[in-house]
């Protein structure tokens, strides 16, 4: 495969922070923060940017903090 090849084929990250507390939340929304992998405040983990992490953001979107990662 050419270099050009493998960059096409590469996602572009995102860094999700979480920056609010979990305590008071829906299941539904502690379920979402579970499968995002964020367990506590000012946890941070890495993602995909795919349509089914960009739809977990958003149910939490009032938690959490994202950034785009080069």
């Amino acid at each position: 495969m050419l270099k050009e090849e493998k960059d096409k084929n590469k996602m572009s990250q995102i860094m999700i922070k979480q920056v609010r507390s979990s305590i008071g939340i829906k299941p539904n929304q502690k379920a979402t923060l579970k499968a995002l992998g964020l367990r506590k405040i000012n946890h941070v983990k890495k993602h995909e940017d795919t349509a089914n992490i960009i739809g977990m953001i958003k149910k939490v979107s009032h938690l959490v903090t994202v950034e785009q990662v080069n």
